[in-house]
């Protein structure tokens, strides 16, 4: 199995802005997903920014839910984060890296999500053989650069 997958989509934004909106308006523009659900109900989700900072989903009451860590912060080109799924097992994170790359007076945002070799069979997988689940993946962060690129437009 491939584990992992790659999506990009170029914004109507310089690597700045767009940096920016991921990571400081992420509770505005991110849309949930009863097929990757961080939580088994939708809450916001944050960014602590810096390097070691938090991608959290608050929900309704105040409970707060640490999707991963954020391992490299390097505003306005890179963010590397874990992620963590309420299904996954306690011990299990997978990684997505985010790029911001200028091209003209555009940026192309991609996203590099990989690790799902490592998820168990089970809830996690939704009972997808690995081709499917990878093709479900990519759709779901197609839809969030879509979301991104809504929000910069």
């Amino acid at each position: 199995m491939t584990s992992r997958v790659y999506v990009a989509l170029r914004v109507k934004a310089m690597p700045e802005r767009a940096f920016a909106a991921f990571v400081e308006e992420i509770g505005d523009w991110w849309r949930p997903s009863p097929l990757f659900q961080t939580t088994p109900r939708a809450g916001r989700l944050s960014f602590e920014p810096g390097e070691g900072g938090r991608l959290i989903e608050t929900r309704e009451g105040g409970k707060v839910f640490e999707i991963g860590k954020i391992s490299v912060w390097e505003p306005p080109a890179k963010l590397v984060f874990s992620w963590r799924q309420a299904n996954f097992p306690p011990d299990l994170h997978t990684e997505v890296e985010v790029g911001f790359e200028a091209v003209g007076a555009e940026t192309r945002v991609s996203i590099e999500h990989r690790g799902f070799d490592q998820v168990p069979a089970g809830a996690a997988r939704h009972g997808f053989p690995d081709e499917v689940l990878m093709m479900r993946l990519a759709d779901y962060w197609r839809n969030q650069l879509a979301a991104v690129g809504e929000t910069l437009a």
